[in-house]
């Protein structure tokens, strides 16, 4: 992907290639990322339209980062300019470049599945990690 893709405001059903993120689900991955960096995996707060997360996989999440060695910050604007999603032919694959204090942006990524049901983005967690 270049950086001169532009922001598109709704989801690409693109078999062929990944598109930048949707400008409609920036808010609700910037806002997983803000509650990660506040150190809480599991959301304990429950986000409309995202699914509750397993408590293994909030607890990988959360082994994942401490054994990564760097402090999860929310996401900066700069984080959209590489940041993916593809059409898989019923869902989206998501991986959201991530970004620490110490580094700037990191090795690590958000990687969620994004489904429709009844015309509303679904967005479920599947790990945290350096792909």
């Amino acid at each position: 992907m270049s950086h001169s893709d532009p922001a598109v405001a709704n989801p690409t059903k693109d078999e062929t290639r990944a598109h930048p993120v949707a400008t409609a689900w920036r808010p609700v991955l910037s806002e997983i990322v803000r509650v990660f960096a506040q150190g809480d995996y599991g959301l304990s707060k429950p986000l409309p339209g995202v699914d509750a997360l397993p408590k293994r996989t909030a607890e990988q999440i959360r082994a994942y980062v401490g054994s990564y060695g760097a402090t999860l910050v929310e996401l900066p604007a700069e984080s959209w300019e590489t940041s993916l999603a593809q059409w898989m032919g019923d869902h989206w694959e998501v991986l959201v470049d991530l970004w620490t204090k110490e580094e700037g942006r990191s090795d690590l990524v958000l990687s969620l599945k994004v489904a429709e049901i009844g015309g509303e983005p679904r967005f479920s967690v599947r790990s945290v990690h350096v792909p």
